[in-house]
C-alpha cells in the first residue's frame, strides 16, 4: 500500500500593510502522513491535539477528500498529524492543514494535479489566498484575485531574513477577528497602507532594515483588532527594544511577529535568537510563551 508524508510550514499573513495579500513562510512545521484506507481515521499529536477533530471533518482529511473527488484516489485514508504550528494563533495552522491534505491527497492519487491547481483548491477551501500561498510555495508571497481567479507571486529575499514569534497562550479565531473590521476605511488610511506595502516588500527583498522598519505599519486592520490583543503595543515595544527591525500582528493575531534582517539567513537567524532572548526578559510574566526565533522557509510544502 502506498504511503505519503508532507512537511508544511507555518505562515504569517498581512505583514502589517499587506492585508489579505502578503504571506511569509516560517521554519515551524506540521508533518502529515497518510495511507489509503476504507474509512477515515485521523490521529492528531502536538499542537491542537486536544481540540482538533480526528474524523472525516478534520481539515487535512477534508482537503484530501476534495482531491480524491476531483482526481480519483482511495475512498479514504488513515492520517497522522504531528503539529508544530500553534492553532488559532495567527500562524496559518488551518492553511497548513489544507495545503498538507491537498498535497497528500494528490500524492496518493498519483500526483495528477499541478501546484497551481492545488493553490486554487486551497484558496477555495480556505477562502483567502495569503496563508495558503506561503504554506504551499514558501518564501514571501504576494496574492491577488482577478474576477474570482486567485494568483500569487513567489519572491525570494536576496538578503537574510528570520523572525521572532511571541505566541499568546490564548487563541483568536479569524472569523472573530474579521468581525472587528469596518466595512469602509478612510481614503487616507488606504493610501498610507499602499505606500507602506511597497516599502516593506522593497525592504524584505533588499534586506534593508530601514525600509522594513518603515514599512511594517498598518492602518487597515491592526487598530481595529487591538482590543482583542490588549498587550499588542507592549509586546511590539519589547520586540523593537530587543532589536527587531519591525513588529506586527501575525495574521489576525494574537501572535506578534518581529522581523530581523541580516546578510544571509544563517546570520539573520542568529540575530533573531539574540532578539528572542532579550525580548523574553522584557515579556517575562506575560500571558505569552517565551519569544523564540525561527528562520523563513524558502521551499513550502515538501513531500518526504
Amino acid at each position: 500500500m502506498p504511503k505519503a508524508a508532507v512537511r508544511v510550514p507555518a505562515s504569517s499573513a498581512n505583514l502589517g500593510p499587506g492585508y489579505d495579500s502578503f504571506g511569509l513562510a516560517l521554519g515551524l512545521y506540521d508533518l502529515f502522513t497518510a495511507e489509503p484506507a476504507d474509512e477515515w481515521r485521523v490521529v492528531v499529536g502536538g499542537e491542537g491535539a486536544d481540540e482538533l477533530s480526528e474524523g472525516a471533518d478534520n481539515q487535512v482529511a477534508r482537503a484530501m477528500a476534495r482531491v480524491f473527488e476531483l482526481a480519483g484516489g482511495p475512498p479514504a485514508a488513515h492520517v497522522i498529524c504531528e503539529n508544530g504550528v500553534p492553532t488559532g494563533r495567527g500562524l496559518g495552522s488551518s492553511s497548513a492543514a489544507i495545503v498538507g491534505g491537498l498535497v497528500l491527497g494528490n500524492a496518493l492519487a498519483g500526483e495528477p494535479l499541478e501546484r497551481d491547481e492545488l493553490f486554487r483548491l486551497a484558496v477555495e477551501l480556505e477562502g483567502h489566498p495569503d496563508n495558503v500561498a506561503a504554506a504551499l510555495f514558501g518564501s514571501l508571497t504576494l496574492s491577488w484575485s482577478d474576477d474570482g481567479e486567485p494568483s500569487c507571486a513567489v519572491l525570494q529575499p536576496t538578503g537574510g531574513l528570520a523572525a521572532v514569534l511571541a505566541v499568546s497562550e490564548r487563541g483568536l479565531s479569524t472569523v472573530e477577528a474579521r468581525r472587528m473590521l469596518p466595512a469602509q476605511v478612510p481614503h487616507a488610511d488606504a493610501a498610507f497602507n499602499a505606500g507602506r506595502a511597497g516599502l516593506v516588500v522593497a525592504g524584505l527583498l533588499l534586506g534593508s532594515a530601514e525600509l522594513v522598519s518603515a514599512g511594517l505599519r498598518d492602518r487597515l486592520h491592526e487598530p481595529y483588532r487591538a482590543s482583542a490583543v490588549p498587550d499588542l503595543e507592549d509586546v511590539r515595544g519589547a520586540l523593537l527594544e530587543a532589536g527587531a527591525d519591525g513588529a506586527v500582528l501575525s495574521g489576525a493575531g494574537p501572535t506578534v511577529i518581529g522581523l530581523v534582517t541580516a546578510a544571509d539567513d544563517e546570520a539573520a537567524l542568529a540575530r533573531a535568537g539574540d532578539v528572542a532572548d532579550a525580548a523574553a526578559a522584557l515579556t517575562r510574566g506575560s500571558s505569552r510563551r517565551p519569544p523564540f526565533a525561527v528562520g523563513i522557509d524558502r521551499s513550502g510544502a515538501v513531500l518526504l
